[in-house]
């Protein structure tokens, strides 16, 4: 079963941020209840996979200045029929900043997210159902903006306040300190 795959990440997301439950157990019932889940084509809602994008000394995250939706945000997209939604995050990352050495941290889920999409030309609105996962630049940092971007940057974590008060950027911030304490 190809949901199999992001069920077990959930679990295993939950032993280790118990206090999330309430977030998982929606994305875990909008799993189960929907085959088609990792397709745009589902109207009410999809998977969408997306990096935190750190630099290599863990100081600093990409965000992008999303065209469509006018804010300061973490590289990811649709998956589009995948079910491998670190690779959706890897694939989304290196479109969006042109950063051609990127490894993932870990292969477990960093952070999930549910919000809102506004309604825009014949798309209704509808939830993305977004699974983060900890990435890190390995290479050059010289980035390149996409069409789907008004810009990038890379954003030391304590002026990231100054970019956004997005709840969830600013409770990834605090995961990768956390991180960081058991490097």
């Amino acid at each position: 079963m190809h949901r199999n795959n992001i069920l077990a990440k959930l679990d295993s997301y939950l032993k280790k941020f118990p206090d999330e439950q309430e977030t998982v157990n929606q994305m875990v019932s909008f799993v189960e209840a929907n085959k088609d889940c990792f397709e745009r084509t589902l109207s009410i809602g999809h998977i969408t996979g997306s990096a935190w994008l750190m630099d290599e000394n863990y100081e600093r995250a990409l965000l992008t200045h999303h065209r469509k939706l006018d804010r300061w945000l973490q590289p990811g997209g649709h998956a589009d029929g995948q079910s491998n939604v670190l690779a959706v995050a890897m694939r989304e990352s290196e479109e969006e900043s042109g950063l051609a050495e990127i490894e993932p941290v870990s292969d477990s889920l960093f952070d999930i997210d549910i919000h809102l999409i506004p309604a825009r030309g014949n798309e209704a609105e509808h939830f993305h159902y977004d699974c983060r996962f900890l990435l890190r630049s390995v290479g050059s940092d010289q980035y390149t903006v996409s069409e789907e971007s008004d810009d990038l940057a890379w954003i030391l974590l304590s002026d990231m306040a100054s970019y956004t008060s997005e709840v969830s950027i600013t409770r990834m911030v605090d995961k990768v300190r956390s991180y960081l304490t058991y490097l």
